[in-house]
């Protein structure tokens, strides 16, 4: 089975596009959608796009859909950052109702026999929650508790938008960075998952796609298309960003 692990596509859909044409070319027989669909610039076209794949498509929630969700039915939470707090309010206006229903189904995690390397546990953050954070650096001691006692062979994760691979407790878990909004490199970036695990980062039309994102109505289309489009923090930089937040 060659499985293709979309993460943190969040509403851009020109990425998005260009991940779905390259998986085209490959012999692919499932995709799974790792949460964070949205929001972004184009979270109703980005969602539609993923729930027609053209193949078998299964899907996890991230702290994304989970935040829009509640705003949806009138219950913005507390714990979404006032910075953050418009662009979630605006994705929820944006969906109808049969939309927010497809992703309040959505599961945390999902569990895929994968020869040869075993069962294959796909979350958004970690297996436990949708919001915590750790990177390639976060001391295995801290991550210990939370994996030692996994049934499965690997984890596939997401969230902080930066692709590793390490073990923890004897556990390989691999980061499949983001499709829409990478730190670090330009491109869209996931992972081919088969006989092994291989990091994918797909080239496509930055300028068009900045374009087609300040086209929009999104709120921060501006900010988006500069600062996470046409250029993007370095990965150092998050690193140190995100010790400063992840879970202890």
């Amino acid at each position: 089975m060659r499985i293709a692990a979309l993460y943190d596509i969040h509403g851009n859909l020109p990425a998005l596009e260009a991940v779905l044409k390259e998986i085209r070319s490959e012999k692919i027989d499932r995709i799974v959608i790792g949460g964070d669909v949205l929001p972004g610039p184009m979270p109703v076209e980005t969602l539609e796009r993923v729930l027609d794949t053209g193949l078998d498509t299964q899907f996890i929630v991230g702290n994304g859909e989970v935040a829009v969700g509640q705003a949806f039915a009138g219950d913005l939470p507390a714990a979404v950052p006032e910075v953050f707090r418009p662009i979630i309010t605006w994705t929820a206006q944006q969906l109808n109702r049969r939309q927010a229903e497809i992703i309040s189904k959505w599961p945390k995690t999902v569990a895929i026999q994968v020869a040869p390397l075993g069962e294959v546990l796909f979350c958004h953050a970690t297996p436990r929650n949708e919001n915590e954070i750790f990177t390639k650096v976060t001391a295995a001691e801290r991550l210990a508790p939370i994996l030692e006692d996994l049934a499965a062979d690997v984890v596939i994760c997401g969230h902080t938008h930066m692709q590793f691979d390490r073990t923890i407790a004897g556990l390989r878990v691999v980061n499949a960075g983001s499709v829409g909004m990478p730190f670090g490199a330009a491109g869209a970036h996931w992972l081919l998952i088969g006989a092994d695990i291989e990091f994918r980062r797909t080239e496509y039309d930055l300028t068009a796609a900045a374009a087609r994102i300040r086209a929009s109505n999104y709120p921060h289309a501006e900010q988006f298309a500069t600062n996470n489009v046409l250029n993007r923090p370095t990965e150092q930089q998050m690193v140190e960003v995100f010790s400063k937040t992840e879970f202890s």
